[in-house]
């Protein structure tokens, strides 16, 4: 039974027992019955407030999930070109990816273990790829 409802079977119950509301305990009844039925209302306002605002965060939620879909696939495609490099931290095993100017510097660090990993440059091998070395 939500308050509401039991604030309006208290109503009920003291209107059955005949209660004189010109006397001073009928008085001090009836306003605190008010009070009840006025504390009920402002809770079911604000439950039913508290509803809209649920659904306008998920709104939120799932449009942000858009937005992150977008982003991720554009991070995606932009891994795959020319200039990025990928490699694997032997401490541990993050995938590290980075582009021309470290690799140029010749050392990157971890960022999930602080590692310093150091590169060499050598030159294109026969096949098109070049030689990291952990």
């Amino acid at each position: 039974m939500e308050i509401l409802e039991k604030v309006a079977y208290m109503k009920g119950l003291a209107e059955g027992l005949g209660l004189e509301t010109k006397s001073k305990e009928g008085k001090l009844f009836t306003i605190m019955m008010d009070i009840l039925d006025d504390m009920a209302l402002e809770l079911q306002d604000m439950r039913d407030r508290q509803g809209d605002l649920e659904d306008a965060l998920d709104a939120v939620s799932e449009d942000l999930s858009d937005v992150e879909s977008c982003l991720f696939e554009e991070e995606d495609g932009d891994e795959d070109s020319e200039g990025v490099y990928q490699t694997t931290c032997p401490n541990c095993e993050e995938d590290i990816f980075f582009d021309e100017s470290i690799l140029e510097d010749g050392a990157v660090k971890c960022p999930g273990c602080g590692k310093q990993l150091e590169f060499e440059l050598d030159e294109p091998e026969a096949d098109g790829e070049s030689e990291e070395e952990d």
